[in-house]
């Protein structure tokens, strides 16, 4: 068996026919994929309907807003109005106290006395063989604030631990004492271990 006329007899025919064949089918996908018609657009819906729109009245919102109450008129004007300040006292620039301590406020300076006791224990980190009385003289004023927190006497010699200890009483307040303003000294004695 001869080649046809202009076909070179190397036996390439079968590959002509498959690239024949393949432009065939890619010709043909392309053809399908232009006449299929597209599919219709995914259309989102509202949940809610707000209402109709609102027109523009012309009116300001703020026109709703109610006006203040009418004031009254106390009638005609009778002079200066008075006012009456009252000037409470805590007599803590007087110069002797002479209140006296009552049940209550006595359990209130012991309760800052047990407070004091972080202030040791802090001060026994630095030095643990620290131990020995303090003295603290605080002044209630008539209202129950403490006017002043000084301690008076020192034996431990820690002057950290001694402000630490008064700074305790500072800024308190405490049960009112009977009769005005109150001087008292508070001991507080230090041991480790108590």
């Amino acid at each position: 068996m001869r080649a046809p006329a202009g076909v070179p007899p190397s036996g390439n025919g079968k590959y002509i026919v498959l690239v024949v064949l393949l432009l065939g089918l890619v010709g043909g996908l392309v053809w399908w994929k232009k006449s299929q018609t597209p599919p219709d657009p995914i259309v989102e819906k509202t949940l809610f309907d707000a209402g109709p729109p609102t027109r523009p009245t012309g009116r300001n919102p703020d026109d709703d807003i109610p006006l203040p109450p009418a004031i009254e008129d106390a009638g005609p004007d009778s002079g200066p109005t008075k006012v009456i300040v009252q000037k409470f006292d805590n007599q803590c620039d007087a110069k002797s106290c002479s209140g006296q301590s009552n049940a209550e406020l006595e359990g209130q300076l012991a309760f800052r006395v047990r407070q004091a006791r972080r202030c040791y224990n802090a001060a026994l980190t630095q030095d643990n063989t620290l131990k020995g009385k303090l003295s603290v003289r605080v002044r209630v004023g008539a209202n129950g604030q403490v006017c002043a927190a000084n301690v008076t006497s020192d034996e431990i010699g820690n002057a950290a631990l001694a402000n630490c200890v008064a700074s305790t009483f500072r800024g308190a307040n405490f049960p009112t004492p009977k009769g005005g303003c109150l001087d008292v000294n508070v001991p507080v004695n230090f041991v480790p271990g108590q």
